[in-house]
């Protein structure tokens, strides 16, 4: 770990011990923001005044003796799609910035403040979470902090950026087909999708509910599993949030891969992608001394009917104002929403019935192995502004193909970890690892050791 860059829990205790103050800490990362943000273009909004407030808030109560939790005094960002008290949820929009503040925090933000972290703003994505390159007709786009000139991935690439760029150690995001794991890999860093309900998404504007996942960034495995055990517990407010009791993952990290029967994802998951991903995967795959492979049956019709039930449930939402206000868009979502509205009833109907089909065929799989590994994205971080690139030879478009191995993996709601792996002189690349539903602890596990071998890593780029 760069030591100028502490990890969440390395200043959580610290602070905790009062060899540091919380406010000391919090005016760092304000720094960092107001001197590197024009160049990576990460926050739509900082909240520096309530954050300097909050900090001053965990000094006291350390001081007479009180416990503000596991991640007392850490700086966080959340994707400008969680409601936080009092500022406007824009969701990435022209269109939601003239709705009024948000009354209450969304459940996640209030779980990490109750744990003593201090939120000091929100951060950019695509407009309603439907893209994959974070280059927001409204906001700008963001910028790789490996390359400037490359996108971070998304919608969540403002989120995976301000890791990335060392401004804040632990931010939110959500995943409808790849949204926390894309910019993951893109930017370098380690980015978890949960199982699909394991966490509120209460507070949180949706862009596909019967998609949508809410996740965790940092820089390392340690600090991932801390947040998801802080982020953890039913909400009756959310009706698809599970009522399992928590399963708390931060101290099962030792255990790394002992046990575990794992595997590589074959056939479809190793086609169709520049050669230096699967070597990544191979990488990974090696450390762990694994050689078996699985096939995931019918894996591109999954993905099919996932684009079938992202873009009709996303018209849904936005038929209205499509219907009134098209112009207030950014065009090129508009388009795809437009598209949404088209799709006939019947598809809708039979990709959801495909999906349990789906479903079914990856539960049976299971069944014989734990982990799954496969690549995150079929490249290393595309130009911004590139609309079209080459993989394997074959030209196809950017933005719908960056999720082309994350997508089917969302429609099924696993639980999944992408971690960053490093490549001297070349850009990040991302490789998934994956288990049945409510293993998280399994993901985290696995990604610890490889964490802890020095095989993924997440240095701050210099």
């Amino acid at each position: 770990m760069n030591q100028s860059y502490p990890d969440a829990t390395q200043i959580a205790e610290t602070i905790r011990g009062q060899a540091v103050s919380a406010r000391s800490v919090v005016a760092a990362s304000l720094a960092r923001i107001a001197e590197q943000d024009q160049t990576y273009n990460c926050f739509t909004t900082v909240l520096a005044d309530s954050a300097l407030t909050d900090a001053d808030r965990i000094d006291q109560a350390i001081a007479a003796g009180e416990d503000p939790g596991a991640l007392a005094g850490v700086p966080f960002a959340v994707k400008d799609l969680f409601d936080i008290q009092g500022v406007t949820t824009l969701a990435g929009s022209k269109i939601e910035a003239e709705q009024p503040p948000a009354s209450k925090d969304a459940v996640l933000v209030t779980r990490l403040k109750q744990a003593g972290a201090v939120l000091v703003g929100a951060l950019n994505m695509d407009e309603y979470a439907y893209g994959f390159t974070t280059e927001n007709a409204h906001y700008g786009a963001s910028h790789n902090p490996h390359d400037g000139s490359r996108i971070t991935g998304g919608s969540s690439g403002g989120s995976a950026a301000a890791i990335a760029a060392g401004l804040v150690p632990i931010t939110l995001g959500s995943d409808t087909n790849g949204s926390i794991r894309v910019p993951s890999a893109l930017c370098g860093i380690f980015g978890l999708k949960p199982t699909y309900g394991r966490l509120s998404r209460s507070g949180a504007y949706l862009f596909s509910s019967s998609l949508d996942h809410l996740g965790a960034f940092a820089r390392s495995t340690r600090d991932i599993a801390t947040v998801f055990d802080v982020l953890q517990g039913s909400d009756p407010t959310d009706p698809v949030c599970t009522q399992r009791p928590p399963q708390l993952c931060a101290p099962e990290l030792h255990r790394g891969s002992e046990g575990l029967r794992i595997a590589i994802a074959g056939g479809y998951f190793a086609e169709g992608a520049e050669p230096e991903v699967f070597e990544a995967v191979e990488q990974v795959a090696k450390a762990l001394n694994v050689s078996q492979k699985v096939i995931i049956p019918e894996t591109h019709r999954a993905r099919a009917a996932a684009f079938v039930i992202t873009s009709c449930e996303g018209a849904n939402l936005h038929f209205a104002d499509l219907k009134t206000r098209p112009q207030d868009f950014d065009p090129a979502t508009r388009d795809r929403f437009l598209a949404g509205c088209l799709v006939p009833g019947h598809w809708y109907v039979q990709a959801q019935r495909f999906r349990s089909w789906y479903r079914d065929r990856v539960r049976e799989i299971f069944q014989h192995v734990d982990i799954i590994l496969a690549p995150t994205t079929p490249c290393s971080a595309p130009l911004i502004g590139q609309e079209q690139m080459t993989l394997n030879g074959v030209n196809v478009l950017t933005r719908p193909n960056l999720g082309m191995f994350t997508q089917p993996l969302s429609f099924v709601g696993l639980p999944i970890i992408s971690v960053p792996v490093q490549r001297s002189g070349q850009l990040p690349l991302g490789v998934q690892i994956i288990a049945a539903p409510y293993n998280e602890a399994l993901v985290l596990r696995v990604a610890s050791e490889l964490e802890t071998r020095g095989i993924v890593s997440a240095p701050v780029p210099r």
